[in-house]
């Protein structure tokens, strides 16, 4: 068995605690694996590390409840050993990887390989997301006690809609029964077969377009069978006004419902898409500056509760395309932290409330212990100057893939340390 990590003591610390929403200045002890004092630190032993923060934001570790790992079948894209490697880097501590997959996370033994694998190669925590359905064709359930029982967190089709209400309502009534959650990517398939937001910018470019109705189609009719079926849901990224409306009406009338975002939807509009930029070819599409105005707003009003990379590594060879024939997604672990300080550098958002849609509301929804700074709990941390300057370098980060939609962009919030139950795993 390793030996236990040192106990470490951070001091000079602009501590955040995201769950309560204050901010003191102060230090924090780490022994053992978890918080074992902070604020006024009167004691540490003699084999701790101090580490002088220098006023630096220390906070839990983010919680990234959606990012695609490529194993098993896709290690070309990504490994588990690179995506968390990349997400050590931006101060992600826990990663919830995707059932897209090959095969999918639809069998037992699919997650315990990926729980396996997080455990022999993996730099942070790995929490295995299952298929809702058999092969994520929306077709038959999973077996979802099972999968439960061996170790999934949620249940999920990925970027794929189970098209078929009944399916889904027998779905919901089975994950009620075993208290799961279900993620449900909304958006409808036939009507939301266009490559970006329907809108004049797609007419000028000549591409097909989705319309914001596909996503609120298939939102509302997921929220209707909540309300028949009393399960937890969880909407994966919503991009519209209309979906931030129809969740605004569950959640005022006590249904068990959450919402996640991505960091691309709340940064970046369809105009960055430009002379056809491929690397911003998003599932679902870009929306325009409204929206995305909009989005910002629910987010800090609390009305969205998740903020998510939605990290899709794509080789050269599926970008390198026109448009319209290339591949879907963007890497984001790695910058997902440094993105979103833009919208707390444009007073937009409280470091705080951005905080916890990164770490300790997805801890609730998901029934983590981690995302708070509090005695006891476990030591994952992040230290971070929220201020620090740099320029992304697809060169520089750590993914097998380099689709960033940041390629070049100037973005500040420089990670420093990232810890994982009182073990260091990043340091800068």
């Amino acid at each position: 068995m390793p030996p236990s990590p040192p106990p470490l003591l951070f001091l000079n610390a602009r501590l955040v605690d995201p769950g309560s929403g204050s901010e003191t200045r102060g230090g924090l002890l780490v022994a053992d694996g978890v918080i074992a004092d902070l604020g006024q630190v009167s004691s540490a032993p003699d084999e701790s590390r101090v580490i002088d923060c220098g006023g630096d934001v220390l906070a839990p570790g983010l919680i990234d409840m959606q990012a695609f790992l490529g194993e098993p079948g896709a290690e070309h894209r990504e490994t588990i050993a690179s995506a968390t490697l990349a997400a050590a880097a931006g101060g992600v501590t826990t990663l919830v990887a995707t059932s897209a997959t090959f095969p999918a996370v639809d069998d037992p033994a699919v997650v315990d390989f990926v729980l396996r694998r997080a455990r022999d190669t993996g730099r942070v925590r790995v929490l295995p997301m299952a298929a809702l359905t058999k092969g994520r064709e929306g077709k038959e359930i999973a077996e979802l006690g099972l999968l439960q029982q061996a170790g999934a967190v949620a249940f999920s089709d990925g970027a794929r809609s189970v098209r078929n209400a009944l399916v889904m309502r027998r779905a919901l009534t089975y994950a009620r029964d075993f208290g799961a959650l279900v993620v449900h990517f909304a958006q409808d398939p036939d009507l939301g077969a266009g490559v970006m937001n329907e809108g004049d910018f797609a007419h000028r470019l000549g591409l097909s377009g989705a319309p914001r109705e596909a996503e609120a189609i298939m939102l509302d009719r997921d929220l209707r069978l909540v309300a028949l079926t009393g399960a937890r849901y969880h909407a994966a990224i919503v991009t519209t006004t209309l979906s931030l409306d129809a969740l605004r009406a569950a959640k005022d009338a006590g249904l068990p419902v959450t919402c996640g975002v991505s960091i691309n939807h709340l940064t970046l509009n369809e105009n960055d898409i430009g002379d056809y930029r491929t690397f911003l070819k998003l599932r679902p599409p870009l929306r325009q500056e409204d929206e995305r105005k909009a989005l910002v707003e629910a987010l800090s009003e609390g009305l969205i509760d998740v903020i998510v990379s939605d990290h899709d590594p794509q080789d050269v060879e599926t970008k390198r395309l026109p448009f319209a024939e290339a591949e879907y997604g963007a890497i984001g672990v790695e910058t997902m932290l440094a993105a979103g300080l833009r919208l707390v550098h444009s007073g937009d958002v409280t470091l705080p409330r951005l905080l916890a849609a990164m770490s300790s509301r997805p801890a609730e929804i998901l029934g983590l212990p981690q995302g708070r700074l509090e005695k006891g709990a476990p030591a994952d941390l992040i230290r971070f100057d929220p201020d620090a300057p740099f320029v992304v370098d697809p060169a520089k980060l750590h993914s097998r893939c380099k689709n960033t939609p940041f390629d070049g962009a100037l973005l500040q919030g420089v990670v420093s340390a990232t810890v994982v139950a009182g073990e260091i795993v990043h340091e800068a």
